[in-house]
């Protein structure tokens, strides 16, 4: 699903793997890399504050990822405890990563059904590879929860539920951002990941379904988008031809803004003049934007980078587990988060006291996602 790639910001190494994220410090790798991590609920949980997803009947549960060791999995990861350590009644949740190797990630649910644990909630990168694993699991008797990437089967037959996400809604509200951006139109160049992935290739219908009445909209590049492997060093290349193809840009889509920094950092060093931009968040996304109002100002909004969509995950899988109020919708919402133009949601946001490569959509403060990195 993501490749590994390297770019740097403000003299740190921002690194991403195939899953469209930045690779944290070796020292955080290191502890993203245990094989399993016992992770205890906060003491200070009481059941006259749990919410309503929160039944009376007490569990341990499990999450796993097909791969961890990144800075996006990092929060992702923290999110999920958080979310879980509002419940009293998982009394623990296990972590394992499957580091990159599908075999390891279904060993990795095995071994916690196992243990006897009541729910697993899995972030299955290897997708349809994981199917067996998982309807294994559902049919001993566990609550089995994958999230984000599709494993294909169908719920209740394989597995509890999906919670999946509308990739498609990130591509409508860049649609309505392009209107507000470019009234007359333009051309418009979408960067995206690998090959035919289907999170960019529904991002893109939903973009041009959107605009299906506004010709005066055209597309440029590759299609339905540009290759990059969400690697920065790529998409420099990819950008660079792009531009001597296409003279006139008036609209950059990304689905993964940081990305985009370094390739828009040497194209606008050329005398280039950087279009309005639409993307997914991250600080260092945020950051070059207030560095270049000043002498070559853009227009930009983004869409949430959903760490959080791994609290949706954790809150059915404990609902249906401990008998509480199960969620209403299990899919988690792609949700626009900043626009330069109108400030709603929010305006432009950068933290330069904290790292490039934290969320600031994330319901996890800055402060505690910069804190991930020095454990």
């Amino acid at each position: 699903m993501r490749h590994r790639c390297r770019t740097s910001w403000r003299g740190k190494t921002l690194i991403r793997n195939r899953n469209r994220v930045l690779k944290v410090a070796s020292g955080v790798g290191a502890v993203a890399m245990l094989l399993t991590t016992l992770i205890t609920s906060a003491a200070t949980s009481t059941a006259a504050t749990a919410p309503s997803w929160c039944g009376p009947k007490h569990i341990t549960m499990a999450l796993t990822d097909g791969f961890g060791g990144n800075s996006w999995r990092l929060v992702t990861t923290a999110s999920a405890r958080d979310e879980a350590a509002k419940c009293p009644s998982v009394t623990k949740l296990y972590y394992a990563d499957g580091q990159g190797n599908t075999s390891k990630a279904i060993s990795d649910i095995k071994g916690f059904v196992a243990k006897g644990v009541n729910a697993l909630v899995v972030f299955p990168d290897a997708g349809k590879a994981m199917l067996p694993a998982l309807r294994a699991a559902y049919k001993a008797g566990v609550v089995t929860v994958p999230y984000r990437v599709s494993p294909g089967g169908t719920a209740g037959v394989d597995y509890t539920a999906f919670i999946g996400t509308p990739f498609a809604q990130a591509g409508q509200n860049w649609a309505q951002f392009a209107l507000q951006a470019l009234p007359k139109g333009g051309n418009v160049l979408f960067l995206s990941g690998p090959a035919g992935n289907s999170q960019g290739i529904e991002e893109a219908q939903g973009f041009w379904g959107a605009l299906k009445n506004h010709p005066e909209f055209k597309p440029i590049g590759a299609q339905p988008f540009e290759v990059t492997n969400w690697d920065p060093a790529l998409a420099q290349q990819v950008l660079t031809a792009d531009i001597a193809a296409n003279p006139k840009i008036d609209l950059i889509l990304s689905d993964f803004g940081p990305t985009l920094v370094g390739a828009l950092t040497a194209a606008q060093k050329t005398g280039w003049k950087i279009p309005a931009i639409a993307a997914s968040d991250g600080n260092v996304l945020g950051c070059f934007w207030k560095s270049m109002q000043a002498t070559d100002p853009f227009p930009m909004m983004t869409v949430s980078t959903q760490n959080d969509h791994a609290r949706l995950a954790i809150d059915y899988a404990v609902a249906k587990a401990t008998g509480g109020k199960v969620p209403a919708s299990t899919q988690y919402p792609s949700l626009p988060f900043e626009n330069s133009i109108t400030g709603k949601p929010n305006p432009v946001e950068c933290q330069p006291s904290l790292p490039g490569d934290i969320y600031l959509s994330a319901q996890l403060s800055g402060a505690a996602q910069a804190a991930l990195g020095k454990k």
